[in-house]
């Protein structure tokens, strides 16, 4: 049920990113809200608010990986602008740090996939080491490149 509830929510955002494709701010506030369920996902699974299965925690892994490999391309000059945009205007003030920040998520989300093997991690201890730098790395861009 968990899984089928993750998969659809991944799909769903994977749609809304298809059809956003030609607003920029569109396509990263969806890509942010399927990043935001698997970690919605992991936090329960790391609290154990969610059972721990190694498939539903290596679909989490999955989705933070899949973000981290395109979100970073949906912040065009002058989207900064946007009406309803959570972006801070850092992001264009300090691209090095900016870029700093996705290669972060990217790199952990990477190794999280790495870590997680084909069937996801064998269990909860393994799970929460592939993905706490992952989600340490949305906390730390959060900080720095949010408006609140």
């Amino acid at each position: 049920m968990k899984k089928t509830v993750l998969t659809l929510s991944l799909v769903a955002a994977a749609t809304m990113s298809a059809f956003a494709a030609d607003d920029p701010v569109a396509t990263r506030k969806a890509l942010m809200q399927a990043n935001g369920g698997a970690a919605g996902v992991a936090a329960g699974l790391m609290k154990g608010d969610i059972e721990y299965n190694p498939a539903v925690g290596k679909n989490a892994i999955t989705a933070l990986y899949a973000v981290s490999q395109t979100f970073g391309d949906y912040f065009p000059d002058g989207s900064d602008m946007a009406a309803d945009t959570k972006a801070s205007s850092k992001i264009w003030e300090d691209a090095a740090g900016w870029q700093a920040e996705l290669d972060k998520f990217a790199s952990a989300s990477a190794a999280a996939v790495e870590a997680s093997g084909r069937s996801g991690p064998a269990d909860l201890d393994a799970f929460k080491a592939a993905v706490g730098p992952v989600l340490g790395s949305c906390r730390s861009c959060h900080e720095g490149y949010q408006t609140r």
